[in-house]
């Protein structure tokens, strides 16, 4: 087996901190560091670049590959609400199956037959035919006994349950939150309100049930201290957020721009606020892209008629390094919630920079200075809310299994 020595690094670990070191790897796994590069290994100059594990995006919509070369990401966990649904055994396997050796697709299978919200999915069949986690998909299931039998299920396999936190009697038809914009805009809104609730409810049923809860994206203050204190209670439960709600509020809505329009829709700027201080604070778990590439056809349409959903994968690192220039995270905890948080949700081995594990790692100049723009990202669809926006953090070169899959940036 080849032995790489990535020398002359940044080395950061969500686990073992950030330091100046050489990495070891052999094979697909990493040896560990070292002072100086042995003798009868290949030498790879980082030339004080960052080196770091590569991300685990928990929660997509569609395999991108391009995409996710191009963000840093090697792992990603897919959402249930693909063509067909992913409530069958052969088809959870083919999705698992069709990355490999340069993308591991860990599949979230559905919690329901169709993710129509009513009859259990087969998921014990499903989990071995590789799924990682069950999940309600886009929408939430309304029925709590329904949701009670999925935890239940879900908690005798020990997976995770991946869900969508939106009560569907009052979000149902709406595009963007109640508020000053939206009545500015004329748009259908439904209350922030629709999230607590939602979250309240499968907090309560995930303390009884003892099942593992992870809310995909949670966006209001309120929600957020439901959770607080449901991890006090030590219920077992997690959530997650991507860049869009933490960078902006529903002001971006404001000139009826689609690519502004995602699930959940765009809050306040308190709850904007909200959401940084429970990155700061430890509340939120993980930070994900929840890339959803939507072309013309479903975003060059009128706000209330265009699909929700943004090409999250390319932009995904640079927005959250932002994080830690403004403080609220160092970058070791940052890559906790991209990378360590949600391997251990998937209960993947993954994520860190320890002996053993997976060599899957990125090389970033974390001050590199390039400008978002949607026509020239690499993703299937460039539908980003963040089209001309100034950024620093550049993904150089990423690994898979120790094996160099691409050199995405220009």
């Amino acid at each position: 087996m080849s032995r790489l020595a990535f020398t002359n690094a940044r080395l950061v670990c969500p686990v073992g901190g950030v330091r100046q070191g050489t990495l070891l790897v052999e094979g697909d796994r990493i040896l560990g560091t070292a002072d100086e590069a042995p003798a009868d290994s290949i030498s790879i100059n980082c030339n004080g670049r960052t080196l770091a594990p590569a991300l685990v995006d928990l929660g997509v919509f569609r395999i991108d590959r391009a995409a996710f070369r191009a963000g840093g990401i090697a792992r990603v966990a897919l959402m249930p609400d693909t063509v067909p649904v992913l409530d069958e055994p052969g088809i959870v396997q083919r999705s698992a199956l069709i990355g490999k050796p340069d993308l591991w697709i860990h599949p979230i299978a559905a919690a329901t037959r169709g993710l129509a919200g009513t009859d259990l999915a087969e998921m014990a069949i499903c989990a071995s035919a590789g799924a990682r986690a069950v999940g309600t998909g886009r929408g939430w299931i309304a029925d709590s006994a329904v949701m009670r039998r999925v935890l239940l299920y879900a908690r005798d396999l020990d997976l995770a349950v991946v869900a969508h936190a939106e009560d569907g009697g009052l979000s149902r038809g709406a595009v963007a939150t109640e508020g000053e914009t939206a009545t500015r805009l004329g748009l259908p809104a439904a209350p922030a309100l629709a999230e607590v609730l939602a979250v309240a409810r499968d907090l309560l049923l995930a303390e009884e049930t003892g099942a593992r809860l992870h809310l995909r994206q949670v966006t209001t203050a309120a929600a957020f201290e439901l959770i607080r204190a449901a991890k006090r209670r030590g219920v077992q439960v997690t959530c997650g957020i991507t860049p869009g709600h933490l960078h902006l509020s529903d002001l971006a809505m404001s000139d009826f721009r689609t690519f502004a329009h995602l699930s959940p829709p765009l809050r306040d700027e308190a709850d904007r606020q909200a959401a940084r201080e429970a990155v700061r604070d430890g509340t939120v778990d993980v930070i994900c892209s929840g890339h959803d590439p939507r072309g013309a056809e479903d975003k060059r349409l009128p706000f209330a008629d265009a699909a929700p959903g943004m090409a999250g994968a390319e932009t995904l690192l640079p927005l959250a390094l932002a994080l830690v220039r403004d403080g609220l995270v160092g970058l070791d905890r940052l890559f906790a919630l991209l990378a360590l948080n949600p391997a251990r949700l998937l209960n993947v081995d993954a994520g860190t920079l320890a002996p053993g594990m997976p060599a899957d790692l990125i090389l970033f100049d974390e001050g590199a200075p390039w400008r978002i723009e949607a026509e020239r990202l690499v993703a299937s669809a460039g539908n980003t809310p963040f089209d001309g926006l100034p950024v620093q953090g550049r993904v150089l070169r990423l690994w898979k299994g120790g094996r160099e899959i691409g050199a995405p940036a220009a």
